[in-house]
């Protein structure tokens, strides 16, 4: 027993830290005066300000023991009309996180370990009250541990409970980023397979272009040959050789113009066409191209805007859209064309598919077999076809392509298989702006060295001998003089050698300097020249950018029906009507 007291009083009386200055609030349930006076003898040995309320009936101490209204209870465990384990029922009840410490004179252990059991914090004999302090300081510093570890408690739930939350908006952020990484993988795949589309398309484009060049070359030479025998022979038999090659040729000329057509190297006209007007005057053609067995329905959006466009290359179109839907249509159906004015937002997905912007869309829509994914991605191939052989060539679509390219707008396909297909072409708004005049053409004057009845002379400039040939025989035979250059360089040479020509006749596509580069050089040094174009397509921008070139100064290989002489014959200075003259600055154009 004394090592025991010799330990109690080695025990520091300062309350635990948390309380501060404050008072320590004891709220005590003593019915005898004389242990109440000597528990307060024990408490101001703590060394530290407190109060105590003192109650001594179950209704004073059942509205006194408020929530946190005390640090520290402490309870007689005998009273006249009450007994401490009700108090502590009381306690427990309205105020659980305070410590309750039972004071008793005469407390068994049985009692004591049932109080325990109950929710008391600790028990002191009133024979003993020096442990008393100590006591309260281990219940004080256990009902400010457990007060932390509830809070810390509180904190883990409140933090779970944030956690899932920002958890769960993270997971959503994820989501939503993984969605936009989707998106942005979609996209670049649609946007790479367009460019390789784009790419195939305009290689096939390149060679095609080239192929139809040299093939109008030949064509040419072909033609003008024909034309030579056919003044020379004089029997039957020959003649009808002779028409037949011709019309070979000529289905040569049309093939290689669809070619040109894909390739976007045609020769376009664009006024401001009223498409409207333009697919109701087909509606009779239409029908006898597609016959009977097929209605055709139009469907025209009233105040339609103006397309720019070719006029005669548009109506081919719709007719080749129409007969291709023919096509698709077995047993006859429905071919509905639709007009109405557009404007796109979102980028293409295709190659073929229209930049965002304003256009006047023409659609041709059937109710046949559709088209199949792997044949839709190869439509606009040339040459490429699933039509049985000798029922299509394959360049249908492929013409519509290049000439709505080339035109500045696109093409998009809308099909179901077994349920039919709907082709919109997309042509460019044409506006209202006034376009420039071109200057008038300057006459050449070379009187002072050639006499009144000397013939006109042309400079004819071709680097294929046998075309140069077959051009130079044309135009002698209808009485001009010829010059001939087989390349751009030796034009001009032969024109620092002698200027005094009446017109130069330009190949456009030339090794080294190709027309356009001939014709700026021509015109910056001798500028009363006349120069018109003779080629097997017409690089429309190239030529565009060399001035203004209408179509009365770019002859079509091969030449057909007259038209090398009467173009020629329009251009020379003293013709009754003058063509606008070329206004031209240097281009290094490639040679297509």
């Amino acid at each position: 027993m004394a090592i025991e007291h010799l330990r109690d009083s080695m025990v520091d009386p300062t309350p635990p830290a948390g309380f501060g200055p404050d008072p320590l609030r004891i709220l005590l349930l003593e019915d005898s005066d004389l242990d109440t006076e000597l528990l307060c003898a024990v408490l101001d040995d703590l060394g530290h300000p407190y109060t105590l309320d003192r109650v001594m009936t179950q209704a004073d101490f059942t509205r006194t023991a408020e929530p946190e209204a005390h640090h520290l209870i402490l309870a007689d465990y005998i009273l006249p009309t009450f007994d401490g384990l009700g108090a502590l029922a009381i306690a427990r009840a309205r105020c659980p996180g305070t410590p309750f410490v039972f004071l008793s004179g005469a407390l068994g252990e049985d009692v004591a370990v049932e109080a325990l059991k109950r929710g008391a914090t600790d028990y002191v004999t009133k024979q003993r009250l020096d442990r008393l302090p100590r006591t309260i300081m281990r219940a004080l510093a256990e009902a400010r541990a457990r007060a932390e570890r509830e809070r810390a408690l509180r904190d883990l739930r409140d933090l779970n409970e944030t956690l899932e939350a920002r958890v769960e908006a993270r997971t959503r952020e994820l989501e939503a980023a993984n969605a936009e990484l989707q998106r942005q993988v979609v996209e670049r795949e649609r946007v790479e397979e367009a460019l390789r589309q784009a790419q195939r398309l305009e290689a096939v484009g390149q060679l095609t272009s080239g192929v139809a060049h040299d093939f109008n070359n030949l064509l040419t030479v072909i033609s003008g040959n024909i034309e030579f025998l056919g003044r020379a022979v004089s029997d039957e038999r020959s003649k009808r050789r002779l028409d037949m090659m011709r019309g070979a040729a000529d289905r040569g000329g049309r093939l290689t113009a669809q070619l040109l057509a894909f390739s976007r190297r045609q020769r376009l006209a664009p006024t401001p066409v009223e498409l409207n007007h333009t697919v109701a005057s087909m509606r009779d053609l239409l029908q006898s191209s597609i016959g009977g067995a097929v209605r055709i329905e139009m469907t025209l959006q009233p105040e339609l805007w103006s397309a720019l466009v070719d006029a005669t290359q548009i109506e081919l179109v719709i007719l080749n859209l129409a007969i291709n839907a023919r096509d698709a249509m077995v047993v006859g159906g429905c071919l509905t064309i639709e007009t109405a004015n557009v404007t796109l937002t979102e980028a293409p997905a295709r190659a073929e598919e229209p930049a965002p912007g304003a256009y006047v869309m023409v659609a041709v829509s059937d109710t046949g077999t559709g088209i199949a994914p792997d044949v839709l991605a190869r439509v606009f191939e040339p040459f490429f076809t699933t039509k049985p052989v000798d029922k299509g060539s394959g360049l249908g679509l492929a013409q519509v392509y290049g000439f709505v390219k080339q035109s500045g707008g696109g093409v998009r396909i809308d099909t179901r298989v077994g349920e039919g297909t709907s082709v919109r072409v997309y042509l460019p708004r044409a506006e209202a702006d006034a376009r420039p005049a071109a200057a008038p053409a300057a006459p050449v004057d070379c009187a002072a060295r050639r006499s009144p009845d000397d013939r006109p002379v042309i400079l004819v400039v071709d680097d294929d001998t046998a075309v140069r040939e077959v051009t130079t025989t044309i135009l002698s035979e209808s009485g001009y003089t010829i010059r001939e250059a087989g390349s751009g360089l030796a034009a001009l040479q032969s024109l620092e050698a002698d200027p005094c020509v009446d017109l130069v006749l330009l190949d456009f596509a030339m090794p080294g300097m190709n027309g356009a580069e001939v014709a700026c050089e021509i015109r910056s040094r001798w500028p009363q020249l006349s120069v018109i174009f003779a080629t097997g397509y017409a690089d429309t921008t190239a030529l565009m950018r060399a001035g203004a070139v209408g179509a009365e100064r770019i002859v079509q290989k091969p030449f057909q029906g007259g038209e090398l002489q009467r173009k020629v014959a329009a251009n020379l200075p003293d013709a009754p009507a003058q063509t606008p003259a070329l206004r031209l600055v240097p281009d290094r154009a490639r040679r297509a």
